[in-house]
């Protein structure tokens, strides 16, 4: 077992384990695009990026590729992981604006505006589609090509390729096509329509260098909570 502080709590997980994997496994909520449970971990959205390090010294890492070791110390919401989150959710309101799943990851990050120019690809180039392609479904029949602005997923040549299947999975995992948005404001930027909804009985409360979960008591709203429970 490898011991390692999670969000100010020493916690023990078993070696091999990422980080992703550790607060998961202790109720914590990291959110990501391109990580899918039996698909090979990638890093490509950024969105789980966590703090690793003591304060003052401390560097970004993707929790889904970083595995636990002795001592480390991580910190999975502090002001300089949010702020990464919340402008990394706003680039992907400018590729993907109809997604329903990026819409939703705004709201819950009270993303209200995009500052970049708007370009409606309906791509985030996660490479979700990639690996279940050629790890789950065993097909390899689409890739990524070219490289910067001009990167894409495509088949062969642009082709159409002998070894697709038709299966839909590619499809089925994509965070940009599986689910659209439907809200008021959906063809703006930002729709922010989910803002209105009724709360669930999750309610997360961020400190500098923590966060806490309350859950909402049967027949009641959460009891309030102060810093001692961070």
């Amino acid at each position: 077992m490898v011991e390692m502080t999670l969000n100010g709590l020493m916690v023990k997980v078993e070696e091999g384990t990422t980080i992703l994997e550790a607060a998961a496994f202790y109720g914590v909520n990291i959110p990501t695009l391109c990580y899918l449970e039996g698909l090979s971990p990638y890093g490509a959205c950024r969105l789980c990026v966590v703090e690793i390090g003591e304060p003052g010294s401390a560097k970004v890492a993707t929790s889904c590729t970083h595995r636990v070791e002795d001592g480390l110390v991580v910190r999975t919401h502090s002001a300089r992981v949010m702020k990464a989150r919340r402008m990394l959710i706003e680039l992907y309101l400018a590729s993907c604006p109809s997604s329903k799943i990026i819409q939703d990851m705004a709201s819950n990050h009270h993303v209200t505006r995009v500052r970049f120019k708007q370009r409606h690809e309906d791509c985030i180039l996660c490479g979700l589609c990639v690996r279940m392609c050629a790890e789950q479904m065993q097909g390899k029949a689409i890739g990524f090509a070219w490289r910067g602005s001009e990167r894409k997923v495509t088949t062969p040549f642009d082709k159409k390729s002998d070894a697709c299947r038709l299966c839909g999975g590619c499809m089925y995992v994509c965070p940009a096509c599986r689910s659209r948005c439907q809200g008021p404001q959906a063809e703006q930027a930002v729709c922010n329509a989910c803002l209105n909804l009724p709360q669930t009985d999750r309610n997360y409360l961020f400190f500098d260098n923590a966060v806490c979960e309350a859950m909402e008591p049967p027949g009641g709203a959460p009891k309030k909570m102060t810093n001692r429970g961070a």
